[in-house]
């Protein structure tokens, strides 16, 4: 193993860990939270954290072992099985991320009307879809032997390991399906975000004329109060294109290396150095340790929560600790009376 290699191994040894501490966490603050469950993006979120909690726990240690060995890391049906959910799973998810922008949208847009157009049973129904759109890709994919080893990932994923007659079908197959998934779910997110972002800057400038009105009006005011509510106006209208990008951002990273890549591929005269792939697959692995962060574990009811665990937590065994002294505590007077 050169240096390459090891450095890569270590990220998805990193990415492994993170991604299942965090994901585990959502799922139970999910469970915790009576609040968090009736709302109607928690289930796009739960929807989300399992298929990164699988993602983790399946496919990313046989990418790890891939990269170490060198190699098949195991059986060819074992393989095809891990490929099926390698596809179903991030399609899956690039899906759900869609349906939170689309919520998003929705709430923002329409915040009078978000609870009769954004239902659970909607919410069902969209994520329905997802799974059937991610199904369908994956059983075609599987039906037609497209999932295997391959080597330049260093993971069982889409592949063409059939006879050189099929190429074109898996050239159409693949480019129908990273245009129906990244691309669709790139461009739902970057719609949406994008009037979500123009509606909070135009509610961030109806509050700004407000405040600038307000302090013109009271001419007594002290300067270090007036500096304070001009950089809160700097800070809020900064606030909503921080998590916009974030949004974005991070599934532009993650997802376009690794797609970009498989796209390139089809064209067998364009070389593609082999340490790369792993790369991108390993960027591509990282969108399952992001998102915890980016949905929910930063956002003040999963932060709250949190602290609702750890407090209940030790006040638990501060009840334990206090009852054994106290049983020691009577345990010696006893000894002692006798």
């Amino acid at each position: 193993m050169d240096t390459a290699e090891a450095i890569v191994s270590f990220l998805v040894v990193v990415i492994i860990i993170v991604s299942l501490l965090s994901n585990v966490l959502v799922l139970i603050c999910f469970l915790y939270s009576p609040e968090i469950r009736k709302q109607v993006p928690g289930l796009f979120i739960l929807n989300l954290t399992f298929c990164n909690l699988l993602m983790t726990v399946s496919n990313m240690p046989l990418t790890l072992v891939g990269i170490i060995n060198k190699g098949h890391p195991g059986g060819e049906g074992f393989c095809q099985i891990v490929g099926f959910l390698d596809t179903f799973l991030t399609t899956n998810s690039m899906l759900s991320m869609a349906a939170l922008s689309i919520d998003r949208w929705i709430a923002v847009v329409f915040p009078l009307s978000y609870h009769s157009k954004m239902r659970h049973r909607d919410a069902a129904v969209v994520l329905g879809y997802t799974w059937a759109h991610s199904m369908s890709f994956s059983t075609v994919a599987a039906c037609l032997s497209w999932v295997g080893y391959h080597q330049l990932y260093a993971s069982c994923t889409l592949c063409n390991a059939r006879a050189s007659g099929s190429r074109t079908q898996f050239v159409i197959f693949t480019v129908a399906f990273h245009s129906l998934t990244f691309l669709l779910s790139l461009i739902v997110l970057c719609v949406t975000y994008l009037k979500v972002l123009k509606v909070a800057r135009f509610h961030c400038k109806r509050i700004d004329i407000i405040t600038m009105q307000t302090l013109v009006l009271l001419v007594d005011i002290h300067p270090s109060v007036r500096q304070r509510c001009l950089e809160e106006q700097r800070r809020r209208r900064q606030r909503a294109t921080k998590k916009i990008s974030t949004f974005i951002g991070t599934f532009v990273l993650c997802f376009a290396p690794y797609v970009i890549t498989r796209l390139v591929e089809l064209f067998p005269a364009v070389p593609i150095n082999p340490h790369w792939g792993a790369v991108s697959k390993c960027l591509a692995y990282s969108k399952a340790a992001c998102d915890p962060f980016v949905y929910s574990l930063l956002r003040y009811q999963y932060r709250k929560t949190c602290s609702d665990i750890v407090n209940r937590i030790l006040k638990r065994r501060s009840l334990n600790s206090s009852g054994v002294r106290g049983e020691n505590g009577r345990n010696n007077i006893i000894q002692t009376t006798e």
